[in-house]
Parts: structure tokens; C-alpha cells; sequence
């Protein structure tokens, strides 16, 4: 058995990708994705399921002192339990988080390295390679996520709030009346 998957199509969402960054003062910096998983692709969640089980099996005979935790975290989440209330794009759903310190490879659906930051964005759907592993940290123990690679292979609406463009926020015809100052 194997802890590395590669999806399915999923959509991306929070998209820190091209560059890493900390969440919180004190913490290394990360590239990270949160990957949607469309429930009707039961052959990634079922990759998925084995590879978080056999990170469980690691964890138990290395990290957790040979018995599974009870109260232990596990990455693969239920988007209409948990986030479609707020996101309509989390309905249908499983999502997860995946993060590296390493940058990961980034390439289209020929396999040409993207460059641009623009070209992948949360919203894009796309593939990725993911790893499994068990962690035993501060008290809190689980599994994460590791981020290998991505691929994106189509464009969608962009999720997330939008910034206006500033054409749209000064376009109001101001006029500025120098008399004032």
C-alpha cells in the first residue's frame, strides 16, 4: 500500500501555490490548496480512504505508541456537513487541505510548467499529487496532507471574494475641485 494519491479532477480553493506563506507568526511558511472533491468520484475518495488508512497503520506502529487515538484528526471532510451553509461551492463535496514547505510542481494539462500565479486560482479544476502521513504534534494527533504536484486542466468561475477592479470603484465620474484644498 501507498500514502500517495493522485486525484481525480478537483477544484481548487485557497490557492497558495506559487508563493509559501505563514498563517500565524511563528509558524513555517507553506504552500498550500484546499482540494474539492466531487462526491461522485468515488475512485479518488477511495484512494483516498486507503491512503489515510495505511497513514493510520504508520502511525500506530510509529507515532502513537502502537494503539490508535481516540480523538484522532483526519483530513477528508464533509463539504455539505461542514462549509456549504457559507460556501455553495463546498455542496456535493469532500474537501481536504494539503500543504508543503517544498513548492510544488505546477503544470498545465500538457504538461508545460505554469509560471503565471494568475493561471491557477482558486476556482480552477485540476489534478493533484498528495501524500498521506501521521502526525503527533503539541498534544494533537492525526493525519495530514502533503502537496507534490498539481495539474491544472480547466477554468471556472473564480470562488472567493472577488476584489472590484478599479475602474469599477472610481468610475463614478468624481471630479475633483482643486478650489477645495
Amino acid at each position: 500500500m501507498s500514502t500517495k494519491v493522485i486525484t481525480g479532477k478537483v477544484r481548487f480553493s485557497y490557492v497558495n501555490i506559487f508563493k509559501s506563506r505563514a498563517f500565524q507568526s511563528g509558524q513555517d511558511a507553506k504552500y498550500s490548496v484546499c482540494l474539492l472533491i466531487p462526491k461522485d468520484d468515488k475512485a479518488t475518495v477511495k484512494k483516498i480512504r486507503a491512503a489515510i488508512d495505511e497513514a493510520i497503520q504508520e502511525g500506530i506502529a510509529s507515532k502513537w505508541g502502537g494503539k490508535k487515538p481516540g480523538n484522532l484528526k483526519l483530513p477528508l471532510r464533509d463539504g455539505d456537513d461542514e462549509r456549504a451553509d457559507e460556501a455553495p461551492e463546498y455542496e456535493g463535496m469532500f474537501f481536504l487541505n494539503a500543504n508543503s514547505t517544498q513548492k510544488p510542481g505546477i503544470v498545465d494539462k500538457d504538461l508545460n510548467e505554469i509560471l503565471d500565479p494568475d493561471e491557477v486560482y482558486s476556482g480552477s479544476w485540476g489534478r493533484a499529487s498528495i501524500n498521506f502521513y501521521p502526525f503527533n504534534t503539541n498534544g494533537n494527533k492525526g493525519v495530514g496532507v502533503g502537496l507534490n504536484n498539481i495539474q491544472k486542466l480547466k477554468d471556472d468561475e473564480r470562488l472567493g471574494a472577488a476584489r472590484a477592479s478599479a475602474e469599477t470603484d472610481f468610475g463614478d465620474g468624481y471630479e475633483d475641485d482643486e478650489d477645495d484644498f
